[in-house]
């Protein structure tokens, strides 16, 4: 109830009838001031009218009257430059630190709006605001949606920046665990991250024109290669076929040379797991991939198309992979190349986000401007909040437009998070004009 107080005030969603103090004075609100989302009062620099009297200072909003002693308020400074305490219920007289009676109104949300946030947090056909989505002006849609696309680069941003930190600042190391980390396609997201985080590079990269020392210590690494790991209807057939005891024997001389220990192997999935998306399959590309010098930052930057964003990804396995999707289990033989659409997704969560971190970085606006670029480039994902959005009526085109979407969802739809979206807003104001 909090939040849709603050809400109602920052937005002047007020009552129609006058607001009028506990004491009985009269109250106009001028400005409702700054919101303020770190400690002190909720608004900041608020112009109230308080009986023809105009007051400048901070507003403070509860629930009931009575938290503002449960919060400590009575106790803090802060507190003191309150010029009204607006409350759902007034419950309580309260009184600052300094000795002050700020008076206080006890603000009614009107009655629509009020149904509207319930039904807004209760609903079960998703996403709530669906009704006003097709009517909504084609402006507020275009800068909601910009504004989440910014939102979900620089929230990719912040994890790159991370990943950059426990890579002792390399953002060489970093772009290397933020690629492996996608080459999990989300079911193995975290388990390749830990992976590329325990792979040594500056000790592979002695051995980087040898793709089978290559193979080696990254399925090594990946404690793939401990026979434990492999079914033991399997295992017989490993053995015989000989490829795995000898990247075995070459990791272990290798794990030796650099004192080098595998990750638990417990880590990987592969219940509901396509064969293609194994982790065996997935390491063999990357293997691939550093082999031939194409998982570099630099070369990630000097791309200027998305053609060649393909071509630099473009990977395909080594020959024993061709006929098996994990050791001694064999398969048709197939040219295990990444599709169309794994690429596309390799560039959406890889390439372009790691171009807009770095170019954050280095303050290169050219680059930033490329990562949006790029994204406009794209065709937008299909999946199935892709989908939904479209049924509600919301025109779905460019990569960019899918990454918005699957932003507002997972970051304001799922958490019921209405009062700082713009479709919730409009929705709301909606319900206030109705009144």
């Amino acid at each position: 109830m909090e939040q849709l107080l603050h809400y109602c005030w920052k937005h002047r969603l007020l009552p129609l009838a006058p607001l009028v103090t506990t004491g009985g004075q009269t109250v106009e609100v001028i400005d409702p001031g700054l919101h303020n989302r770190n400690s002190g009062p909720d608004f900041f620099n608020a112009k109230v009218k308080i009986d023809g009297t105009l007051w400048v200072g901070n507003v403070e909003i509860h629930d009931r009257a009575s938290d503002w002693f449960r919060h400590g308020h009575d106790r803090d400074a802060a507190y003191d430059n309150v010029v009204l305490h607006v409350c759902g219920v007034i419950d309580a007289d309260i009184r600052t630190h300094s000795g002050n009676t700020p008076p206080q109104l006890q603000l009614d949300v009107p009655p629509k709006v009020s149904q509207n946030y319930r039904q807004l947090l209760t609903t079960d056909n998703y996403p709530p605001c669906y009704q006003v989505i097709p009517s909504l002006p084609p402006l507020v849609v275009h800068a909601w949606m910009s504004a989440l696309q910014t939102e979900r680069l620089q929230q990719k941003t912040d994890a790159i920046r991370r990943r950059v930190e426990q890579c002792d600042g390399s953002w060489e190391a970093g772009y290397f665990v933020t690629l492996a980390r996608n080459y999990g396609f989300g079911i193995n997201g975290d388990a390749f991250e830990t992976w590329a985080l325990n792979m040594p590079l500056s000790s592979v990269a002695h051995h980087r024109d040898n793709l089978f020392q290559v193979e080696a210590i990254f399925m090594g690494q990946a404690g793939l290669l401990d026979l434990e790991t492999i079914p033991q209807y399997c295992q017989a057939d490993a053995l015989r076929e000989g490829y795995f005891a000898r990247l075995r024997n070459e990791y272990l001389y290798l794990a030796h040379k650099f004192s080098l220990k595998p990750m638990d192997a417990g880590l990987w999935r592969f219940l509901r797991l396509r064969p293609q998306n194994f982790p065996h399959i997935r390491i063999a590309q990357l293997a691939n991939l550093y082999h031939q010098r194409r998982a570099s930052l630099s070369q990630l930057v000097d791309c200027q198309t998305i053609d060649q964003l393909k071509a630099l990804f473009a990977t395909s396995v080594t020959p024993y992979w061709e006929t098996h999707y994990t050791f001694g289990s064999t398969s048709c033989k197939t040219q295990k190349n990444l599709t169309p659409s794994s690429l596309n997704l390799l560039i959406i969560n890889t390439a372009i986000p790691m171009l807009f971190a770095y170019a954050r970085h280095r303050s290169n606006d050219r680059l930033c401007d490329r990562a949006f670029d790029l994204l406009e480039q794209l065709r937008a994902e299909s999946n199935h909040i892709t989908r939904m959005w479209q049924q509600c009526g919301l025109p779905i085109k460019t990569a960019g437009d899918s990454q918005a979407l699957i932003q507002l969802k997972n970051n304001y739809c799922d958490r019921k998070d209405c009062l700082r979206c713009r479709f919730g807003y409009e929705y709301l104001k909606r319900a206030a004009k109705s009144q």
